[in-house]
């Protein structure tokens, strides 16, 4: 998931794709452009391996969730700041992010 700016319109995206289709080939079919209402989030900074996320994601889930009443409001996803390509993989910065809702 990468956020994108507000101009960032249907025509202008699908202008891109037709661009990067001619030089690339088809898109990965998980590539859209949509807006995202998640309501009420939890969320944490991973910095390290993608590979390395696990144990931050279930202290999201089993403490720091529990602990503040709150439980799964739909699965968790991930915002990536850093870009893999020129980031060591110890320094990849993740948001994790966990929409929640009331346990109770």
């Amino acid at each position: 998931m990468i956020m994108v700016p507000d101009f960032v319109e249907r025509s202008l995206y699908e202008a891109a794709l037709a661009r990067s289709r001619d030089k690339l080939g088809e898109p990965p079919a998980s590539l859209r452009l949509e807006p995202l209402d998640e309501g009420r989030c939890l969320q944490t900074l991973h910095i390290g391996s993608y590979d390395d996320e696990g144990p931050t994601l279930a202290r999201l889930h089993n403490e720091i969730m529990p602990a503040k009443g709150v439980t799964f409001a739909g699965p968790h996803h991930e915002i990536y700041l850093s870009d893999p390509r020129k980031t060591p993989s110890e320094k990849l910065k993740t948001i994790l992010r966990q929409p929640v809702r009331s346990a109770g």
